[in-house]
């Protein structure tokens, strides 16, 4: 089942506006934990919400790469997935709340294949009051547009 989920990360290839290649692949624990616990259509909004990040961020820093290669290396959702409400009844989708964040890391590439850039970062909230109001992947939203930002403010001063 892991490779399954590592197959659809891969094949999550997408054009951006500005013709940029994203790839999103999953690490194996992060692919694990789709599987067994979060649930696929979780990675696959994580997915389109990185590519938006990235092709938001490339446009407003004037930077257009060939390509670039994510992997979701970690993510923890603030509030319960859908798999996991059908899963565990006792978990609320209003009030069980948690700390989120995500970690990613990134290669980014010219049109012939050589490295522009690499990029890790991660976040995850530490206090769980600033949680109330979020969204199921709130925070590894704003780790993703963190990374988004910090990968082309790092293009546009090469």
């Amino acid at each position: 089942m892991k490779t399954i989920f590592a197959a659809i990360g891969a094949l999550a290839i997408l054009p951006t506006a500005a013709a940029t290649e994203v790839a999103v692949t999953y690490s194996d624990d992060f692919a694990e934990e789709l599987a067994d616990n979060y649930g696929e259509r979780e990675g696959a909004a994580l997915t389109e919400d990185i590519i938006e990040d990235l092709d938001r961020a490339f446009a407003k820093a004037g930077v257009d790469p060939a390509r670039v290669d994510i992997t979701i290396i970690d993510a923890k959702p603030n509030r319960p997935t859908f798999e996991q409400l059908s899963d565990r009844p006792g978990l609320d989708s209003f009030r069980s709340i948690s700390l989120g964040g995500m970690k990613l890391s990134g290669t980014v590439y010219d049109a012939d294949g050589n490295v522009l850039a690499t990029q890790e970062y991660g976040w995850f909230e530490n206090n769980l009051r600033d949680v109330v109001g979020a969204g199921v992947w709130s925070d590894a939203n704003r780790a993703s547009r963190r990374f988004a930002k910090k990968m082309a403010d790092q293009l546009s001063e090469s």
